[in-house]
């Protein structure tokens, strides 16, 4: 290849090109009580667990699976849950409106379920820290 060939990668990028494993995006949530939030994001969207840290003693974190994409939740005492930050998590599931219900139940709350101009049935949920989390579902 001749220098200054494109090689299909960012000029940016810190990974060798060989490198084959993809960016990945993981949100983590930290949270003041990881047990809380990890029944609400198990019980309200089936979240399947992929990982727990340390194996044995407190769990610190875990990793969590919804689908094609993953979560952690991280637990720190000393982070006050409260009014909603500058992230939204954005979930496509299967049936918006059958999930509200579920969603208080498991100690957040749920907005009314919308039809959106775009093409999408949206619902504004907070969970149980105050995080913002919108359910979606593209019609």
């Amino acid at each position: 290849m001749s220098p200054g060939a494109p090689t299909g990668q960012h000029p940016t990028d810190p990974r060798p090109p060989e490198d084959p494993v993809p960016a990945t995006i993981r949100p983590v949530l930290v949270t003041p009580d990881l047990d809380r939030l990890l029944g609400f994001y198990t019980g309200l969207l089936g979240a399947e667990e992929t990982m727990r840290f340390p194996e044995q003693g407190p769990v610190s974190y875990v990793g969590l699976r919804l689908g094609d994409s993953e979560l952690g939740i991280s637990t720190d005492a000393s982070v006050p849950t409260g009014p909603p930050g500058r992230v939204l998590l954005s979930i496509e599931v299967a049936d918006v409106d059958a999930l509200l219900p579920r969603a208080g139940e498991l100690g957040g709350s749920a907005g009314p379920a919308n039809d959106m101009p775009w093409g999408q049935r949206v619902a504004h949920v907070t969970d149980p820290d105050g995080n913002l989390v919108n359910l979606t579902r593209t019609r």
